[in-house]
């Protein structure tokens, strides 16, 4: 029982001049869908097996243990940038997301699961370390 399941991070109010991606796989990155001052977003697909109680993120996009998985978001050196002082990853845990949202994204080819987060950490730098208080949404 594995499906391929769109997802999409939209990163909120980036830091001006700072490049971010999501790291797919040990060294590649995936670029933005779209990018303005205001937002960038990600669109990709996760694999997700549903033999067990909980889902099992599985794929390029997913990184981490069984128990603990997440998508990176990558800024700075991290993204790619050559010439910067940030060098900096965002972990976005993906535990939170239920067996019943993905099977409510599968029976509705028209959604995706979807979280929102800042990109500015409380230091004034790109986003980085574990996200506190993300959720995750199916949304259209």
């Amino acid at each position: 029982m594995k499906y391929d399941i769109p997802f999409r991070v939209r990163v909120t109010k980036p830091l001006e001049g700072v490049l971010m991606r999501v790291q797919s796989g040990k060294n590649d990155l995936l670029s933005p869908v779209a990018e303005s001052k205001a937002e960038i977003v990600f669109e990709f697909y996760i694999t997700v097996d549903l033999s067990a109680d909980a889902p099992n993120f599985l794929g390029k996009f997913s990184h981490g243990p069984k128990s603990a998985r997440f998508v990176y978001v990558n800024s700075g050196r991290q993204a790619g940038q050559g010439h910067t002082m940030w060098d900096r990853r965002a972990k976005l845990s993906l535990m939170s997301i239920t067996k019943e949202q993905i099977e409510d994204v599968f029976s509705n080819g028209s959604t995706r699961i979807e979280t929102i987060i800042d990109g500015v950490g409380r230091d004034g730098g790109p986003v980085c370390a574990g996200v506190k208080g993300l959720t995750w949404s199916v949304s259209k």
